[in-house]
């Protein structure tokens, strides 16, 4: 394993010691019987019956040093689990990376946030339709080009720690790296000229769309042999637990009328949910134009939504907890004022 600082080491050594396998088990138990649907209370709410306070000093650490440093990145990840064993859901890491990995690859440029802001990096829109052209006429891109080699770099030094800390590899789960979905990724290379495209030349967004699809189903090939996994349940964030192997994001479809979600997003969602046994998605913002579209892919199995203000619940809770599809990681005070509607125990909040 990589020669990691006395800090680190000593962060790693009192992870591992607290991590209490029956707790763990019985917190995974828990979340099995809400996702097959075998919930007893209208709202589930995970809890870990056992807690432990940190037993080394936790750092404080800008994301941009993170960001050009893979042993800061992994301290970074390890403080969340380290917190977690004092009361939170899952002990999760991941190669946080930001929400333009994917865009990077097709030559997007990273754009860093100031240190002030303390806030995941972006890239830089292309706003060029000739571009996109190129890109589409290029193919599938080097997966170790922007973000990529950073990515996957990362991951083995998690997987290196978790061969060399046995509870730690049972029990912190690597999860995916924030790829969006095809969508967002499409409008963050594109710019906002996308939308005029799906009207001008619909062609040309399906062309760029179906490239994004393969170099996401690529990528993620090459991260789940890096760290394969079944699609029973899976960890998303902090907070979150679902079935499949894939949180997908569709936040540009807040802009996109029922008709067009369904012409330009779903297809290419399909495909990847099928691809890898289904999954969650997240979305901000308004969805309710879109819910009954997005709900009616056969291989949705949750639904994350982050501003119910912005939303006709109703609307919303007709397509997913009505359907039997949970809504998970929801706000907790919208989620206890809605509780008297019924959720049919498919709603889950944070703790």
């Amino acid at each position: 394993m990589k020669a990691f600082s006395r800090e680190t080491v000593l962060l790693l050594e009192d992870i591992e010691r607290r991590i209490r396998p029956e707790t763990e088990e019985a917190l995974d138990a828990a979340w099995l019987r809400f996702l097959a649907g075998e919930g007893k209370d209208e709202i589930f709410r995970p809890a870990r019956d056992h807690t432990t306070r940190p037993g080394t000093e936790l750092p404080n650490i800008n994301i941009n040093d993170a960001l050009a440093d893979y042993e800061t990145m992994i301290v970074s990840e390890m403080k969340g689990v380290s917190w977690a064993l004092n009361g939170g859901s899952n002990l999760a890491v991941r190669t946080n990376y930001g929400s333009a990995i994917l865009a990077t690859l097709f030559g997007a440029e990273i754009f860093e946030m100031p240190r002030s802001t303390n806030t995941l990096p972006t890239a830089r829109s292309f706003n060029d339709t000739d571009r996109i052209r190129a890109m589409v006429d290029a193919g599938v891109p080097d997966l170790n080009a922007g973000f990529g080699a950073r990515v996957f770099a990362c991951g083995e030094l998690f997987r290196e720690i978790g061969e060399a800390y046995p509870k730690i590899g049972r029990y912190v789960s690597v999860y995916h790296p924030d790829l969006q979905g095809p969508l967002d990724i499409c409008e963050l290379l594109w710019g906002q000229d996308m939308f005029y495209a799906m009207y001008d030349e619909p062609e040309l967004v399906h062309a760029a769309m179906s490239l994004i699809t393969e170099t996401y189903t690529r990528f993620m090939e090459k991260w789940f042999r890096l760290f394969p996994c079944g699609d029973e349940m899976n960890v998303h964030w902090s907070h979150i637990r679902h079935r499949g192997r894939l949180t997908l994001r569709c936040d540009s479809a807040m802009n996109l009328s029922p008709e067009l979600y369904r012409e330009f997003a779903v297809p290419y969602d399909r495909i990847l949910l099928e691809r890898f046994g289904g999954g969650m998605m997240h979305f901000c913002g308004r969805g309710d134009h879109y819910i009954a579209e997005l709900c009616a892919q056969p291989m949705l199995t949750g639904v994350n939504l982050s501003q119910p203000h912005l939303n006709n619940m109703e609307t919303i809770y007709q397509n997913t907890v009505d359907r039997g599809i949970p809504l998970l990681g929801f706000p907790p005070d919208r989620a206890l004022a809605d509780v008297s509607r019924g959720f049919h125990g498919r709603m889950q909040i944070s703790p």
